[in-house]
């Protein structure tokens, strides 16, 4: 008997280890169904044939017990993400050369500015800049935009 509760215990903790630790590999879930068909095949070889019946209906309420608390619960939520993630062309503000504007952190080449009244990450042409330095737009690049002092 000892060796069957050892079995459940060992397949209801590798199939929790497939949900919640390493998802989508798939071994830990397969040696979880087979620690579970082992102890029901145990009881059926070496019990009788009532307790096989038996230690399969109790992992099979388990088993249903368990997937219904992790989809009931809170479960999911820590693993949901959080934040909306919107499409990032919908935010890029939109520039043109020769807009000008003030950096707002030192450009070592890469830094902050603020241009259009609008606070963006630049990357200056020049080398590095200071912070409160005049910038004008000499290109863009993508979505990266080039700025040289005036």
């Amino acid at each position: 008997m000892g060796l069957i509760l050892l079995l459940i215990l060992a397949g209801v903790l590798l199939l929790l280890a497939e949900i919640f630790i390493i998802p989508g590999i798939g071994v830990a879930g397969f040696f979880g169904v087979a620690s579970l068909t082992g102890s029901c095949y145990y009881a059926f070889t070496h019990l009788g044939h009532a307790a096989g019946i038996g230690v399969t209906v109790f992992n099979v309420i388990l088993l249903a017990g368990l997937i219904i608390y992790c989809l009931r619960s809170r479960t999911w939520k820590r693993f949901e993400l959080a934040e909306v993630i919107s499409d990032p062309k919908t935010n890029v503000p939109v520039f043109v050369v020769g807009d000008r504007g003030v950096t707002v952190t030192r450009l070592a080449p890469m830094g902050t500015a603020r241009i259009a009244g609008r606070t963006v990450e630049v990357t200056s042409d020049e080398g590095m800049l200071d912070p409160g330095i005049s910038i004008e737009i000499v290109r863009i690049e993508g979505n990266k935009i080039f700025v040289k002092h005036i």
